[in-house]
């Protein structure tokens, strides 16, 4: 099996094709609204770099989560540390980010594959020493699946990326 793809119960990680970049943009778009996670709604200016799959792509690399059928259900950003993607992670760091699961593929450790992909992503990567991420107060399930797979937080190096919204909190692997 190469690094491209991992097949799970009903699912493969795979890197993304640019003809999947808009089902994986509604996918995270709608993943983010209906979970309640932007604060302004449809009209957060995050929501347009969600959105932007292809640009996410041009800087870092884009893994989905592929449903039997051949439907996507989940999707992520990874970037090595240093990079436009990368808020958190610098060198010898990688970080994720944007991970969503969409409904249908939610409960069957989508999000969770997710992370283990982007984790293998960094242990191949020579002289990564860590996984890194920031997450919102709010995305208690997603601390879950972290804090499982064996990330602990890293108070001091939350942070905010504009004055008027809560502080992230950030968390690290090492590996």
């Amino acid at each position: 099996m190469d690094q491209t793809t991992r097949p799970e119960a009903d699912f493969t990680i795979r890197a993304a094709e640019a003809a999947e970049h808009a089902v994986l943009a509604e996918i995270t778009a709608r993943a983010y609204l209906d979970d309640g996670l932007l604060d302004f709604g449809e009209d957060d200016p995050y929501l347009k770099t969600l959105r932007d799959v292809a640009a996410r792509a041009d800087g870092g690399e884009v893994l989905v989560a592929v449903g039997a059928d051949g439907e996507l259900i989940g999707g992520v950003t990874y970037a090595a540390g240093g990079s436009v993607w990368a808020d958190v992670a610098g060198d010898g760091e990688a970080e994720f980010r944007m991970l969503a699961v969409a409904s249908a593929g939610r409960g069957r450790g989508v999000g969770a594959a997710l992370v283990r992909a982007c984790v293998e992503r960094a242990r191949a990567t020579e002289g990564c020493l860590r996984v890194r991420l920031s997450t919102r107060q709010s995305m208690a399930a997603a601390h879950r699946i972290y804090e499982r797979l064996g990330f602990v937080r890293t108070p001091e190096r939350d942070w905010t990326p504009y004055p008027e919204l809560p502080p992230l909190l950030t968390y690290s692997l090492e590996i």
